[in-house]
């Protein structure tokens, strides 16, 4: 028997697993490197965080991934190292972190890496059925296991599209496993460059099934346009939207594209929600000469409305229900503001009010995800409307 097959049994069979989980979201600001302690599988999982750092991107890294991220056009030589480079990048962070720790890698079972999101295509968002849905994350598992000796799992999304999802949004697997409650109906908003929930209502209530779903964008459009006009990747703690005065017929023009009306569960992504979307609205009601703030301004009001629509439209059915909010978009005072205003009546607190760091729930939830791969099963995710109660990730061996 292969040595690391072994090992992986042995793995499985362990009362309790030690996983590093790996998220780098369309931000691009840095890879979250998380590491967990998780035991038992399914409804039984229960996870604890025991270091968490964002390992922050090099200037030059994050340029050589926007030359391919969020592109239909592209040099094959850049796309194809890339997935290597990231891969190899990833697992020396990983190192990085470990080192820091004081964690041999050898008390490691897993490494858990979403990759990096660079195209998100299911036929929803393209709108042909030319091919099927599809997404890319680059950032190799077999270079993340060779260069941190660790057995990795990895390239998640693929057996999502494989058994007819759409390859997103995945945080309702690990959600439902870790956060359903008996009591309450929980909205788990995350903010990061898109922003999406997911809907868990009590398991033994009405049977309504949870779902997650995109829902627009969260930071992507506010940074891309930072960027472009000011050479910052964000606007930090809204210190331009802030000054800046919401200009309503570009809101309204922002707001209106077909994608709003499509019904929940749904996924979308900076291949939408990008630059050229916002001209084409300045451009459709004349605002192109907006100052900087009065656009920063409009585009906070634009993620928040989005989100709160969203959020309201689901949440209609329960009477008792509370937003959690994570992700970057957390840090934003404005928008912030915004959603707690627009949801008046709903609950709204941090995330960590339910015992996990926010910054750290999507690197742990891909570490839940690779708990499920190995000690797991289909069914224990069945009850995830519109989702294939499946089991993901490709596993690779250091050797």
């Amino acid at each position: 028997m292969n040595v690391y097959v072994d090992q992986l049994h042995k793995i499985a069979n362990k009362s309790r697993r030690v996983v590093v989980g790996l998220m780098s979201g369309t931000s691009l600001d840095g890879l979250d490197i998380a590491l967990c302690h998780i035991s038992g599988a399914g409804r039984d999982t229960e996870l604890e965080l025991l270091r968490f750092e964002t390992k922050g991107y090099t200037d030059s890294f994050r340029e050589q991934i926007r030359q391919v991220f969020a592109k239909r056009a592209v040099d094959q030589q850049v796309l194809c190292g890339l997935h290597a480079l990231i891969g190899q990048t990833h697992g020396m962070l990983v190192n990085e972190a470990l080192q820091e720790w004081g964690i041999s890698r050898s008390d490691v079972d897993l490494i858990a890496s979403h990759g990096q999101t660079v195209f998100h295509a299911p036929q929803s968002l393209t709108g042909t059925n030319d091919y099927p849905n599809s997404t890319l994350q680059l950032g190799d598992g077999d270079h993340l296991a060779v260069t941190t000796g660790i057995i990795t799992i990895s390239d998640f999304r693929q057996k999502h599209l494989a058994a007819g999802g759409e390859g997103a949004p995945l945080a309702a697997y690990g959600d439902y496993l870790l956060f359903s409650d008996m009591r309450e109906t929980r909205v788990l908003l995350n903010i990061g460059g898109i922003a999406n929930f997911t809907l868990l209502p009590p398991p033994e209530g009405n049977g309504n099934p949870c779902f997650a779903t995109d829902v627009g964008p969260g930071n992507t459009l506010m940074n891309q346009y930072m960027l472009a006009h000011l050479g910052e990747e964000m606007d930090r703690d809204a210190r331009v939207a802030a000054t800046g005065t919401v200009n309503k017929p570009l809101l309204d023009a922002l707001l209106s594209h077909g994608f709003f009306e499509i019904p929940f569960p749904k996924t979308t992504g900076p291949e939408l929600f990008n630059l050229a979307y916002l001209t084409d609205a300045q451009r459709a009601t004349g605002t192109e000469g907006l100052s900087v703030p009065d656009v920063m301004a409009t585009l906070s009001a634009f993620t928040a409305a989005a989100i709160v629509t969203a959020i309201r439209q689901a949440v209609q059915a329960y009477p008792t229900s509370h937003v959690y909010i994570s992700g970057g978009g957390l840090h934003n005072p404005l928008l912030v503001e915004q959603l707690t205003n627009g949801l008046g009546g709903i609950a709204v607190s941090p995330f960590g009010e339910l015992g996990l760091l926010p910054d750290a729930k999507e690197a742990a939830l891909f570490a839940v995800l690779a708990n499920e791969t190995v000690a797991g099963k289909a069914s224990d995710v069945s009850v995830i409307l519109d989702s294939p109660a499946v089991c993901m990730g490709k596993i690779s061996f250091p050797a």
